[in-house]
């Protein structure tokens, strides 16, 4: 599902990206790992949304693991 129109970016390019090395803490720094900016900025709420559910998933995998920094 789009979740950006202006980046045209999907909720599957926002859960890649919370999978990066080095996790993204802000919706902004998910537009920046994937190469673009906030434009409008209404997907920001929804972006944060969907990092905050792959970062939670992330860690329940893991157990909770210190692997893994907090959102």
């Amino acid at each position: 599902m789009i979740v950006c129109s202006c980046n045209v970016l999907t909720d599957h390019d926002v859960r890649t990206a919370c999978q990066a090395e080095t996790r993204p803490r802000s919706a902004g720094q998910v537009y920046g790992c994937l190469g673009c900016s906030a434009q409008c900025g209404r997907c920001a709420r929804t972006i944060r949304k969907i990092m905050d559910e792959a970062l939670g998933a992330a860690e329940a995998a893991c157990g909770g693991c210190s692997g893994h920094p907090k959102p």
